[in-house]
């Protein structure tokens, strides 16, 4: 029985065509966007198998100042900030309030587990208007170990007062549904972009490609 579902945040219900657009003000290359969140995502499991931690502000500024440092462009204070403030204001995909409220309105518990601050936590799902739909938000930096460490998984499974058994993490990255299937928990990938679900990670339990159709699925599985 499904009695909460963990929500990943960025990419899986917000949608980051506002970030790509500033992007796209200093890049030509269509994949700078995500060749700048792989070198995020790299620092942030380097720093977690020789257990260091910084937030994610910091690596994500870090990244930024090392993708402009590579095609020799100039990165100011003022650019900076312009394209890390985006992330904040990023907006749900049109698929995300109905899917929540179709799983609140069962009972089932939600939650949005996040690499973010729990502070940009709350400023993205309050600009995004879903905030509301949430009974809570965490962020790594209560474990300071970013996903897919299994620490996160587990604490808010802790503080919840529930079993692994009875919780799906739902995500648009298989490294975060690698995690969290290693901490005990149920899975669902939810493809937001043309990408191949890497073949030496767990299979998920759900694949869909619309959100509204997985929060049935899940709600039938309860």
């Amino acid at each position: 029985m499904i009695r909460a579902v963990f929500f990943d945040m960025n990419e899986t219900l917000l949608n980051l065509n506002l970030l790509d657009k500033e992007f796209k003000k200093y890049f030509e290359d269509p994949f700078v966007l995500k060749y700048w969140f792989a070198k995020l995502l790299h620092s942030s499991t380097v720093l977690g198998i020789m257990d260091t931690y910084h937030n994610f502000g910091e690596l994500a500024g870090a990244a930024l100042e090392n993708v402009f440092y590579e095609n020799d462009k100039k990165l100011t204070k003022e650019t900076k900030q312009e394209i890390l403030s985006a992330f904040k204001k990023l907006p749900a995909y049109t698929d995300v309030k109905s899917a929540l409220q179709h799983l609140k309105n069962e009972n089932i518990k939600l939650f949005a587990v996040s690499n973010s601050s729990k502070e940009m936590m709350q400023e993205q799902l309050s600009n995004a208007e879903i905030l509301h739909l949430f009974d809570g938000f965490y962020s790594v930096d209560s474990v300071e170990k970013y996903k897919p460490f299994k620490d996160i998984y587990l604490s808010v499974a802790e503080k919840q007062d529930l079993k692994t058994s009875e919780l799906i993490m739902v995500a648009s990255h298989d490294w975060d549904l690698f995690g969290a299937k290693k901490a005990g928990l149920k899975t669902a990938y939810i493809q937001r972009k043309k990408e191949i679900y890497n073949p030496f990670y767990p299979k998920s339990d759900f694949n869909v490609t619309n959100l509204v159709h997985l929060a049935e699925q899940i709600i039938k599985a309860s």
